[in-house]
C-alpha cells in the first residue's frame, strides 16, 4: 500500500506594516523619482564644502556673466562668481532652512492642536482664537516683522517662517484629535483610568501620522518659497552667502544678458517644492488608514 501523505504548505508569513508601505509606494513612479531627487539634493547640502567646482564667493571680474565653459560649468555671475558653486552650497542653505521653519512650526502648532482638540472647552476656544488671528495677518508682512524684530539672517527668517506657519500645524493636529477622540478605544482607554498625557502620547499621535507627512512636506515646500522671498527681499541670507533666492534677487537685473542666471535658481526652487509635495501625497497615500483596509 502507499502511504499518502497530506502535506500542507506553510502558511505565508503576515505582511508588516512596513512592507505594505513599501510595496504601495513602490507602485508610484513620479513619487520615486522625485524621492530620489531629494535624495541627491540633501548628498548635495551634506557634502557641498568638499564638491564645489571653484571657491563660491571667489570674485573674477573678468569672467563677469561668462556663459558656461569648462571653466564655469554653469556660467558666472555678475561678479565672476561660479555659479555652478554658488547652486551647490545655496542648496545646503535651502535644506536647512527648510528643515528649521518645519522644525519650529511643528514644535509650536503640533502640541497645542493636540491639547485644544483633545481637552476642547475654554482651552480650544482660546487656541483656536489665536490661531485664527495669526492667520488673518498677512504672512509675508508679518514674517518681515519678526525679522525686522529679531534681525537679519537665515536663522532668524526660519524662526520667523515657523512662527507663521505654526498654526496650520495647529489646526492639523485639532481637527485629527477631534476625531480620534471620539473613537471606541479613546473611551475605554478613559474609562479604565488612562492619563490623558499617555491617551494622546499612545494612541491619537500615532494615528495622525498620515496628515503629519502630508502636512510637513507642504510646510517644507511652503518654508523653502518663504525662504527665497525673504531672501528676494534682503531679509534672509546675507551677502556673500547664496540662497536661490538671494540669487534669483541679484540676477533678475541680468536676466536679458544671461538669463541662466534666471533660469538655475528658479527651476531649483520649482523642483524642490514639486518633489516635497509629490513626496508627501506618495507617503500619504501608502500609510492611510482606508489603504490599510484594503491590504
Amino acid at each position: 500500500m502507499t502511504a499518502v501523505l497530506d502535506r500542507t504548505a506553510p502558511a505565508a508569513a503576515p505582511e508588516t506594516a512596513w512592507g505594505a508601505f513599501r510595496r504601495r509606494f513602490a507602485t508610484q513612479r513620479l513619487a520615486l523619482v522625485m524621492a530620489g531627487l531629494l535624495a541627491v539634493l540633501v548628498v548635495i547640502a551634506v557634502l557641498a564644502p568638499w564638491i564645489t567646482p571653484l571657491d563660491p564667493n571667489a570674485q573674477t571680474l573678468l569672467d563677469r556673466l561668462a556663459p558656461p565653459s569648462a571653466r564655469h560649468w554653469l556660467g558666472a555671475d555678475d561678479l565672476g562668481r561660479d555659479v555652478a558653486s554658488r547652486l551647490i552650497v545655496a542648496t545646503r542653505v535651502t535644506i536647512y532652512a527648510s528643515a528649521l521653519a518645519t522644525a519650529v512650526s511643528m514644535a509650536i502648532g503640533l502640541p497645542f492642536g493636540l491639547l485644544a482638540g483633545y481637552l476642547r472647552g475654554w482651552t480650544d476656544a482660546v487656541l483656536s482664537r489665536v490661531a485664527d488671528a495669526l492667520m488673518a495677518i498677512p504672512p509675508l508682512l508679518f514674517a518681515m516683522a519678526i525679522v525686522a524684530v529679531l534681525g537679519r539672517g537665515v536663522t532668524n527668517a526660519m524662526i520667523a517662517i515657523g512662527i507663521v506657519t505654526a498654526p496650520r500645524f495647529y489646526r492639523m493636529a485639532r481637527g485629527v484629535a477631534l476625531v480620534i477622540r471620539q473613537e471606541t478605544y479613546i473611551e475605554a482607554a478613559r474609562s479604565i483610568g488612562c492619563p490623558t498625557g499617555r491617551i494622546v502620547r499612545t494612541h491619537v499621535l500615532p494615528n495622525m501620522a498620515s496628515p503629519l507627512i502630508v502636512q510637513v512636506s507642504i510646510t517644507m515646500g511652503f518654508a523653502i518659497l518663504f525662504e527665497a522671498g525673504l531672501s528676494f527681499l534682503g531679509l534672509g541670507v546675507q551677502p556673500p552667502d547664496a540662497s536661490w533666492g538671494s540669487m534669483l534677487q541679484r540676477s533678475t537685473q541680468f536676466a536679458g544678458a544671461a538669463p541662466l542666471l534666471v533660469l538655475l535658481p528658479g527651476i531649483a526652487i520649482l523642483l524642490t517644492v514639486l518633489a516635497l509635495n509629490t513626496v508627501g501625497d506618495a507617503v500619504r497615500d501608502s500609510v492611510g488608514r482606508e489603504n490599510r483596509r484594503l491590504v
